[in-house]
Parts: structure tokens; C-alpha cells; sequence
């Protein structure tokens, strides 16, 4: 497992055990308080704070928007009870296809 992976895992695993915790004491326990679309109304919220940041050329601020984006995107994998590392999975499934043929793989909703 590289560095990164056990951070993510690490991070993850603190998600988990905040889940229940109390409001007061937690950010993550306060934001699970508030129901699954507080959740996404955070990630969309961040997701723009990237993609302002990645616009203004400021790779630090860049940096900081993105891990922003990647936790709450993890609050959102334990909402859901799945882990970072089924989605290093996928992207390893991912690794060496096409982006097209990849998409055009995927089945039809």
C-alpha cells in the first residue's frame, strides 16, 4: 500500500468512527446530523471552490480545494459504506483502457 493509499485509509477509518459521534464534538458527526443531502450540498459547494481555484492559477489554493473536494467525497463513500480503496480499485480496473471505449462499456441507464 503506497503512502498515499494508507493516508486515504487512515482518513477513512476517522470518518467511520465520527459517523455516530456527537455533533458537538465532530465536524464529520455534525455534517452525517444533517442528512444525506448535506453531504452533497458540501460536495457541490466544493467541486466549485476547485474549479474557481483551477481558474485563478494559484496551484496551492488548487491543492487545498482538491483535498476539500476528496474528503467530503469520502464522507460521502462512508455514507454510502464503501471505501477509498474500491475506488482505487476501479481506477485501477480503468488503468490502460481508453476513456471512450471505457465510457461506451458502461451500461445504459
Amino acid at each position: 500500500m503506497s503512502d498515499s493509499s494508507r493516508i486515504l485509509a487512515r482518513v477513512a477509518e476517522t470518518i467511520a468512527t465520527r459517523r455516530d459521534a456527537s455533533p458537538d464534538s465532530s465536524y464529520v458527526a455534525k455534517l452525517f446530523s444533517k442528512g444525506p443531502d448535506a453531504v452533497l450540498k458540501k460536495i457541490g459547494e466544493e467541486a466549485t471552490e476547485v474549479v474557481l481555484a483551477a481558474k485563478d492559477g494559484d496551484a496551492q489554493h488548487l491543492l487545498y480545494e482538491v483535498a476539500d473536494l476528496w474528503f467530503h467525497c469520502m464522507v460521502l463513500l462512508e455514507q454510502h459504506g464503501l471505501r477509498p480503496e474500491q475506488v482505487e480499485l476501479e481506477l485501477a480496473r480503468r488503468e490502460g483502457l481508453s476513456g471512450l471505449a471505457e465510457k461506451a462499456a458502461r451500461p445504459t441507464e
